[in-house]
């Protein structure tokens, strides 16, 4: 098993939004590194962090499942949507999604600089400079870490 950390912008979509839906396609990646993680790396049964970014303050939400796999990205087929992709097709889309489930919210947002204070994630990528990656590994160490601290929250 695989652990993940996904970034979205609260305002877009948050654990709220996901505790309500159940279920949601992760949609609207256009980083060729983060959707090779989400084609290649996750499977179904792994665990994600879901992250509130560009917020005051970002942190850690709470906790999805990987559902489903290897869907292609309906968006970029959309040309109403911003994440159009005139250069994909139905036959070879460019841009893979997943689908989540709502596993658990944490009872207080996890913010970054807590994150930032604990010596076992020093090298977690979210904590590297200029790591902007909207989907990225966690490490197994990194995710108990996390989920210690969340659940102290």
């Amino acid at each position: 098993m695989n652990h993940w950390l996904m970034k979205c912008e609260p305002d877009v979509y948050s654990i709220a939004d996901l505790k309500k839906d159940k279920r949601t396609g992760w949609e609207g990646v256009r980083n060729y590194q983060a959707r090779n993680f989400m084609r290649d790396g996750m499977k179904v049964g792994d665990f994600a962090f879901f992250y509130h970014s560009n917020a005051e303050p970002s942190g850690v939400a709470g906790i999805a499942r990987i559902v489903k796999t290897g869907l292609a990205d309906p968006t970029q087929f959309d040309r109403k949507s911003e994440y159009f992709d005139p250069k994909s097709t139905k036959e070879k889309p460019t841009w893979i999604m997943v689908e989540i489930e709502f596993v658990e919210e944490f009872p207080y947002l996890l913010p970054l600089e807590k994150l930032r204070n604990e010596k076992a994630l020093t090298k977690m990528a979210l904590l590297q400079k200029g790591s902007r990656l909207s989907v990225q590994p966690v490490t197994k160490p990194e995710w108990d870490c996390v989920v210690g601290l969340g659940h102290k929250a």
